[in-house]
């Protein structure tokens, strides 16, 4: 078996995964992942013992043990380009033996748990609801790069949504874990979210600069393909969603709405919310 080129696979001195700086033994098969690098202790505070830590970049790691279970928690930072790092680096720990360069002939699937942030597009979702992620639509062109297999449902409502914003490219639909979705979910909204490469005119919002599509916000909120309705909107979820499906792993984006984008309201006490999400997440591991 041909083994992987040292400027491919990329390891750090340590045999380590470049940027994670991770070994195989320092992750479980149950990850949360977080955005942001000060949410890895908000989640981890409620676990019963932390081991390991490692901190590289905007990729902070700590493992430990919550509800008699080993679980990961990892920061990604923000945007897809940095889940596709993330999660291409966290399969190659346990599908790929890092010392001959090999992929493993029998494969390991891990159960990744998203908690973040999101702003709603409908108006009926309001600031404080919890939304679970049954599809997510990326308007990011990070697809365009891999063999990425869609369901003609997915590429009809990828070529509606490009013909609908006007859009120089075709987005990408992928779909979330169902497995995950009923253990974690089963009280939260059940939604179709929009991935943004960017939180500005990515996301409708203007400040100095014009925006190429001042109609972007409302386009997203009345679009439709028969009862696929888009919920809400952030920066991660398609790149989870999409290497879930080419790497074979359980994926799941909760997303804590702090903003109601058509009501033009933001939470008042954000930090609760994303506390409640991750209470029910710990609860429910």
């Amino acid at each position: 078996m041909k083994s992987l080129a040292e400027s491919e696979l990329v390891l750090n001195p340590d045999g380590s995964v470049y940027h994670l700086n991770l070994s195989p033994e320092d992750i479980s098969d149950l990850i949360i992942v977080v955005g942001d690098p000060g949410r890895v202790h908000k989640v981890t505070q409620y676990f019963d013992s932390v081991d390991f830590e490692m901190n590289k970049r905007e990729f902070i790691t700590q493992t430990g043990i919550c509800n008699n279970r080993r679980v990961t928690v990892i920061s990604t930072g923000i945007g897809t380009d940095n889940v596709e790092i993330v999660m291409n680096e966290l399969d190659a720990l346990v599908n790929i033996d890092l010392k001959t360069r090999q992929i493993k002939d029998k494969q390991r699937r891990l159960k990744i748990i998203r908690i973040g942030t999101s702003g709603s597009i409908q108006a009926d979702i309001p600031v404080g609801s919890l939304v679970a992620s049954v599809n997510a639509i990326g308007l990011d062109s990070l697809m365009y790069f891999y063999q990425f297999p869609q369901t003609p449902e997915e590429q009809a409502i990828n070529k509606l949504l490009q013909q609908k914003l006007q859009l120089g490219f075709e987005p990408y639909c992928a779909s979330g874990s169902q497995e995950l979705l009923q253990q974690f979910a089963h009280d939260m909204i059940e939604g179709n979210t929009v991935t943004a490469p960017g939180f500005y005119a990515p996301q409708g919002r203007q400040l100095r600069i014009p925006s190429t599509n001042p109609k972007f916000l409302q386009e997203l909120n009345y679009f439709h393909h028969n009862n696929f309705w888009l919920t809400n909107m952030e920066m991660e979820t398609s790149g989870y969603y999409a290497f879930g499906r080419m790497l074979g792993h359980e994926v799941l984006s909760l997303n804590a709405i702090l903003a109601n984008r058509i009501n033009n309201q933001f939470a008042k006490n954000p930090e609760k919310i994303i506390d409640d999400l991750i209470q029910k997440v710990i609860s429910r591991l």
